[in-house]
């Protein structure tokens, strides 16, 4: 029987985010505006993995000063940030859940200012880390994060 493997080649300059949970990588994909960049970007879903079963791998060759750390520890504070200088890793970043994010998710509650003021900011506030729930800023609408 033949093994097949996907053997996507290494990246100079750039970041890999790693560990990501199965099947969100399209959803950083969007959130990061990837699409807007003009670099390599490869997108590796359903990798195996001894540590999580499955999981998803980007990789990125360019500079990593234009991604939003607080968005990506948002979706999942699990991923691993490898930044890469001439074809290796020299630092490893991890991330932690942003105490406060913006205009990430809106807020639910019809009677909350941001239903009304079209321009303001919809604001959560990071108010118990344990179970991931956020609160909006403006009236305290609870958000938790799905796991």
């Amino acid at each position: 029987m033949v093994k097949n493997t996907l053997n996507v080649g290494s990246i100079s300059e750039g970041f890999v985010l790693d560990h990501i949970e199965a099947g969100r990588s399209m959803d950083i994909y969007k959130y990061l505006h990837l699409d807007k960049l003009d670099c390599c970007v490869a997108i590796i879903k359903n990798a195996k993995s001894n540590k999580m079963g499955k999981k998803d791998i980007i990789k990125i060759e360019c500079p990593i000063d234009f991604m939003d750390l607080d968005i990506l520890g948002f979706i999942d504070h699990n991923i691993t940030i490898n930044i890469i200088e001439n074809e290796k890793i020299v630092e490893k970043k991890q991330l932690r859940l942003p105490k406060e994010i913006r205009n990430v998710i809106r807020c639910k509650n019809p009677r909350c200012i941001t239903s009304i003021e079209q321009g303001l900011d919809h604001v959560f506030v990071l108010t118990d880390e344990e179970n991931q729930i956020y609160r909006c800023k403006y009236c305290e609408e609870k958000y938790r994060r799905r796991r």
